[in-house]
């Protein structure tokens, strides 16, 4: 068992990595709860495969199951509304406990009701999803989508627990660990040469889900996101490295009306894209670059990206909750395990570096970084 800590400045909580640990649930969220009442919001697929698993772990505990549908379509404030009005109907109250179980949209959507009803509840996190253990659960960051941008309509609300067992990953679509992999490779690339390395060494290991490298790059990623956090919790200022490849790929996801791509895939694409423009600013190195790109590609496939337009991309990223005072804050890699945030890029730079990587996913890795304008070379 891997037992993290995650100690913000108003907030402290652990996240528990342990195999089996649906089974004994109760043996985790007694201590915190007492007899206090559970609500569980899930949804589908993981209540279908998981469910049984997590309902025998919280016999004794006074439980309410409530489901709810999955999808970022379905990520709006009209199924938060749903779910409190359901609550309340199950005579929730101000002691009621949130345990959020299932992929990263239950994780926020359930985080965002726990914030808002009556002003604010518990919230345990059970994730089922690669990339709910390893980004979504941790951090305390919650929310709904508006049809402008995703998880524009949020709270800030940390859990009491964050309870991951790597085990639900063997009933997860290929796919889905796939996408949840990219964010694991996110980690590696921003703060961790040693985890990008065991990505790039182990990757037939790490497809085949072998357990103890499964549990090692899950528990090294929340250890990242865990020390960042406890050090910036509201992203005022170095919590912002966590959105690498988020910029384009949020961009991506929206442009797409969220119904192509899964999260990871679209963060996949914004990584290569942030890359790309780190190498057109010459922060990257070119055979950096092309390591990066290589370990994303690898873990890959991701669906076709047709018909995307680069302007299309650039021209939203305006909207993203990530610009502030009208100031795009985009993260780019320095090298494997180091990245900068700078804003107030060029904005053709931008669009050349997202229609390069709109290649890159078309025709492979060989395509050359977009060249260096004058201006900007002459600053270098």
């Amino acid at each position: 068992m891997h037992r993290i800590p995650v100690r913000t400045a108003n907030d402290s909580y652990d996240v528990v990595v342990e195999s089996g640990s649906l089974e004994g649930a109760s043996r985790h969220l007694q201590p915190l709860i007492g007899d206090r009442r559970v609500f569980l919001i899930t949804d589908q697929g993981a209540w279908q495969h998981q469910g049984a698993r997590l309902k025998k772990g919280l016999e004794g505990l006074d439980t309410t199951v409530i489901q709810m549908a999955g999808g970022e379509e379905n990520k709006r404030l009209k199924l938060a509304e749903s779910l409190a009005d359901q609550m309340y109907a199950a005579g929730a109250d101000r002691s009621a406990c949130v345990v959020a179980f299932g992929g990263g949209i239950v994780g926020d959507v359930g985080g965002f009701v726990a914030a808002g009803y009556m002003r604010g509840v518990d919230v345990v996190q059970v994730p089922t999803t690669l990339l709910a253990q390893v980004d979504a659960a941790v951090g305390g960051k919650t929310g709904v989508n508006l049809a402008e941008g995703k998880n524009l309509f949020g709270a800030f609300h940390q859990p009491r627990l964050v309870l991951i067992d790597p085990t639900t990953l063997r009933t997860l679509p290929e796919r889905e660990y796939r996408a949840g992999l990219f964010e694991v490779i996110k980690h590696g690339i921003i703060k961790s040469p040693s985890l990008f390395e065991l990505l790039r060494e182990k990757r037939a290991a790490v497809l085949a889900h072998d357990p103890e490298t499964l549990e090692a790059i899950i528990a090294e990623s929340v250890a990242i996101k865990a020390e960042v956090v406890s050090k910036d919790e509201r992203e005022d200022n170095l919590r912002r490295i966590l959105n690498y490849g988020h910029t384009l790929g949020h961009a991506l996801e929206a442009e797409t009306a969220y119904a192509r791509l899964l999260h990871g895939e679209a963060v996949a694409f914004g990584m290569v894209a942030a890359a790309r423009l780190a190498e057109s600013l010459q922060l990257l190195a070119r055979d950096e670059a092309r390591s990066l790109e290589d370990v994303v590609l690898s873990y890959g496939p991701i669906p076709e990206l047709d018909g995307i337009e680069a302007w299309n991309l650039a021209a939203r990223i305006r909207g993203d909750k990530k610009t502030i005072g009208g100031h795009v804050h985009f993260v780019l890699p320095e090298k494997i395990g180091s990245v900068r945030v700078l804003s107030d890029i060029d904005h053709g730079l931008i669009v050349e570096a997202a229609e390069s990587a709109l290649r890159v996913f078309s025709r492979g890795p060989d395509v050359p970084a977009p060249a260096l304008p004058e201006s900007v070379a002459s600053d270098r």
